[in-house]
C-alpha cells in the first residue's frame, strides 16, 4: 500500500492535528465547546454533531484516528474521488454521532427516572440499587458515604446528601462530551474491507500479515461486545463505533451499490 496522502484526507489530517494544537497548547477548553453532548443538555447545540468528530480528549486518542485515516483514507479517496470521500467521511461521522446519542439519550434518561424514584424514596437500600444499576462507576469513590448511611438510615443530614449525589451523578453524566473522529475512522476500515477485502495487510503489534476482511471483523467485533458489555470505567463510544461501521455499510451496499461506475 503507497502512502501518497490525497487532498481531503490531508486537510482533514491538517484540521485535527491544529485543534488539537489549539487545545492542548493554547488551553482552550474545545472539548467542552465543541463535544457531543446529551440531547436535552442546556448545553447541547445542534452544530455539535458535526464539531466532535474534530475534537479529541488526548494525544494517543488523536494518534489512533488518524493514523486509520492517514493508512486507509488515501487508497479510499483514489477509488471514490475527493468529493465523494468527503461526503462519505461526514457522514459516518455524523450518523456514529446519531447513533451513540440516541444510545445515551436512553441511557441518560433512565438515569434520570433512577435519580427522581431515589429522590423520592431515599434509604441505604435504595442507594445501593442506584449506584449497582444505573453508576457503577462512582461506588468506589462514594463508598465510605455509603457505608455511613447503612450505618445511620434516619440520619436527616446523611439522607439530604443523599439524594444531592444522586442529583449530582446525574448532572455530571447528562454533560459528559463525547468526541473524536472514532465514528467516521471505522466507516473508512468498514469501507475499506468492503471493497478492498483480500488485500494484505501487515499489523504492527505483532507484526503479522492479515486480509483487510479479518481485520474489519475483529474490529466490528470488539467494538460490539465493548457496546454491550458496558464496564465501568470505560470511556470508549463502542456505539459510536459501531455507527460509523454501520453507515458505511449500509451506504455501500445498499445505497452507493449500483453506481458501477465508481464501485465494483
Amino acid at each position: 500500500m503507497g502512502f501518497n496522502l490525497t487532498p481531503v484526507v490531508r486537510n482533514l489530517l491538517l484540521i485535527n492535528v491544529l485543534i488539537f494544537v489549539l487545545q492542548y497548547f493554547m488551553r482552550l477548553d474545545l472539548v467542552n465547546w465543541l463535544g457531543m453532548r446529551y440531547f436535552l443538555a442546556a448545553t447541547f447545540a445542534p452544530y455539535q454533531l458535526i464539531t466532535h468528530m474534530f475534537v479529541h480528549a488526548n494525544f494517543s486518542h488523536l494518534l489512533s484516528n488518524m493514523l486509520g485515516l492517514f493508512v486507509f483514507g488515501p487508497m479510499l479517496e483514489h477509488f471514490w474521488g475527493s468529493k465523494r470521500f468527503f461526503i462519505f467521511y461526514m457522514i459516518c461521522g455524523v450518523g456514529a454521532g446519531l447513533l451513540y446519542s440516541g444510545v445515551n439519550f436512553y441511557e441518560i434518561y433512565t438515569l434520570g427516572q433512577a435519580a427522581d424514584t431515589y429522590i423520592s424514596s431515599p434509604s441505604p437500600e435504595a442507594l445501593d440499587a442506584f449506584f449497582r444499576d444505573h453508576a457503577r462507576i462512582y461506588e468506589g469513590e462514594y463508598l465510605s458515604f455509603i457505608n455511613e448511611f447503612h450505618n445511620q438510615p434516619d440520619n436527616g443530614s446523611l439522607i439530604k446528601d443523599s439524594k444531592l449525589l444522586v442529583r449530582s451523578i446525574y448532572d455530571i453524566q447528562s454533560n459528559i462530551p463525547m468526541v473524536g473522529a472514532s465514528g467516521a475512522i471505522f466507516g473508512i476500515l468498514m469501507a475499506f474491507g468492503l471493497l478492498f477485502p483480500n488485500t494484505v495487510l501487515m499489523l504492527l503489534f505483532p507484526p503479522i500479515p492479515i486480509k483487510a476482511k479479518f481485520m474489519v471483523a475483529f474490529y466490528g467485533i470488539y467494538a460490539f461486545f465493548g457496546a454491550i458489555q458496558n464496564q465501568p470505567g470505560d470511556n470508549v463510544a463502542h456505539y459510536a463505533h459501531l455507527g460509523g461501521m454501520l453507515i458505511a455499510f449500509i451506504l455501500i451496499k445498499f445505497i452507493w451499490q449500483n453506481d458501477r461506475n465508481r464501485f465494483y
